[in-house]
Protein backbone atom coordinates (compact mmCIF):
# COMPACT_ATOMS: atom_id res chain seq x y z
CA UNK A 1 0.00 0.00 0.00
CA UNK A 2 1.05 3.42 -0.74
CA UNK A 3 1.26 6.62 1.53
CA UNK A 4 -1.81 7.74 -0.08
CA UNK A 5 -4.21 4.31 0.19
CA UNK A 6 -3.14 4.93 4.48
CA UNK A 7 -4.40 8.37 4.00
CA UNK A 8 -7.41 7.32 1.97
CA UNK A 9 -8.36 4.31 4.60
CA UNK A 10 -8.02 6.70 7.69
CA UNK A 11 -9.98 9.41 6.66
CA UNK A 12 -12.55 6.99 6.13
CA UNK A 13 -12.43 5.43 9.43
CA UNK A 14 -12.74 8.71 11.08
CA UNK A 15 -15.63 9.60 8.71
CA UNK A 16 -17.46 6.16 9.68
CA UNK A 17 -16.88 6.80 13.37
CA UNK A 18 -18.53 10.24 12.73
CA UNK A 19 -21.37 9.00 11.07
CA UNK A 20 -22.07 6.21 13.78
CA UNK A 21 -21.98 8.83 16.41
CA UNK A 22 -24.13 10.48 14.35
CA UNK A 23 -26.87 7.83 14.41
CA UNK A 24 -26.77 8.13 18.46
CA UNK A 25 -29.14 10.32 20.57
CA UNK A 26 -27.18 13.35 22.51
CA UNK A 27 -26.80 11.14 25.51
CA UNK A 28 -25.71 8.02 24.20
CA UNK A 29 -23.36 9.95 21.91
CA UNK A 30 -21.82 11.24 25.01
CA UNK A 31 -21.60 7.94 27.04
CA UNK A 32 -19.56 6.52 23.61
CA UNK A 33 -17.48 9.34 23.34
CA UNK A 34 -16.29 8.97 27.37
CA UNK A 35 -12.86 6.93 28.10
CA UNK A 36 -13.72 3.00 28.69
CA UNK A 37 -11.17 1.01 30.48
CA UNK A 38 -10.31 -1.68 27.77
CA UNK A 39 -10.63 -4.32 31.00
CA UNK A 40 -14.00 -3.69 32.68
CA UNK A 41 -15.63 -0.98 30.29
CA UNK A 42 -15.78 1.85 33.50
CA UNK A 43 -15.84 4.85 32.55
CA UNK A 44 -11.86 5.80 32.73
CA UNK A 45 -11.89 8.04 35.57
CA UNK A 46 -13.73 5.65 37.97
CA UNK A 47 -11.64 2.58 37.00
CA UNK A 48 -8.79 3.64 39.70
CA UNK A 49 -4.92 2.79 39.62
CA UNK A 50 -3.93 -0.48 38.27
CA UNK A 51 -3.22 -2.44 41.31
CA UNK A 52 -0.83 -4.94 39.15
CA UNK A 53 1.20 -1.75 38.74
CA UNK A 54 4.76 -2.15 40.77
CA UNK A 55 6.45 1.69 41.09
CA UNK A 56 9.93 0.19 42.03
CA UNK A 57 10.32 -2.45 39.54
CA UNK A 58 8.93 0.78 36.76
CA UNK A 59 11.78 2.52 38.61
CA UNK A 60 14.16 -0.08 38.44
CA UNK A 61 13.80 -0.89 34.29
CA UNK A 62 13.65 2.76 33.53
CA UNK A 63 16.93 3.61 35.61
CA UNK A 64 15.46 4.86 38.50
CA UNK A 65 15.23 8.46 39.07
Amino acid sequence: MTHRDYLWCAINLALDGEEELGRLCPSCRVEAQEERCPVCGAAARDCGENGGFDMERFLEMGGGV
